[in-house]
């Protein structure tokens, strides 16, 4: 089976001072599903990861959902600047190394924003499901998503080199991909579905070469 690392959420745990890494046990499965094994990746400083992707022979990278992006709001409870900053590493190696990554929710946005895109606050996003519209013909996407996010990107915030995929009804990127390297970025959760859509597995597989 191939290595897909996955990045995780930090959670601060104030009785005991410790800020802890974890991850939602479904991206195991959805890893499987897509037919990898999921390797944690730790919040670990910037300049290691390009040797996490040498040393675990990863074959793709899902950076996933979780945490405020620091430099969009340092002051809320949940940011992790030391996640912003390994993601971001974590990126720019595996695009050096023409590795798969694929961002869901904040991961989708920390893509968006590490190659100059934008974001702005949204409202009504979070614990609902929404229609969403796709944009090529080329890929079939479920219609209803769901949602969990308190950002979005605008029509206009999308980084230059990304090619949007579907739209919320307000026009706001809810996936993109690049057609040159092998990004895929959905703001939905695919781990959360349960049982999982065969549109996300299918969607997920095109871009892990």
């Amino acid at each position: 089976m191939k290595r897909i690392g996955i990045t995780q959420r930090v959670e601060l745990i104030k009785n005991y001072g410790e800020r802890r890494d974890c991850l939602d046990q479904q991206w195991f499965n959805f890893a499987f599903a897509l037919g990898h094994i999921a390797v944690p990746l730790p919040n670990v400083s910037a300049k290691y990861a390009a040797s996490y992707i040498e040393n675990f022979r990863l074959d793709g990278i899902i950076l996933s959902g979780g945490n405020s992006i620091a430099t969009l709001d340092s002051s809320a409870e949940d940011a992790a600047p030391e996640r912003d900053e390994f993601e971001i590493a974590l990126l720019t190696a595996a695009l050096d190394k023409s590795i798969p990554v694929l961002g869901v929710c904040r991961g989708m946005q920390v893509i968006n924003v590490a190659l100059n895109g934008k974001l702005e606050p949204v409202s009504g996003h979070v614990a609902q499901k929404h229609q969403i519209f796709t944009c090529s013909s080329d890929f079939t996407l479920p219609d209803i998503v769901n949602s969990f996010h308190n950002y979005c990107i605008p029509a206009k915030g999308l980084a230059k080199t990304l090619t949007p995929l579907a739209t919320d009804n307000a026009g706001n990127i809810e996936a993109y991909f690049d057609s040159q390297r092998s990004i895929l970025g959905v703001m939905w959760h695919p781990e959360r579905e349960i049982p999982f859509s065969q549109l996300d597995i299918q969607l997920f597989k095109r871009f892990l070469l």
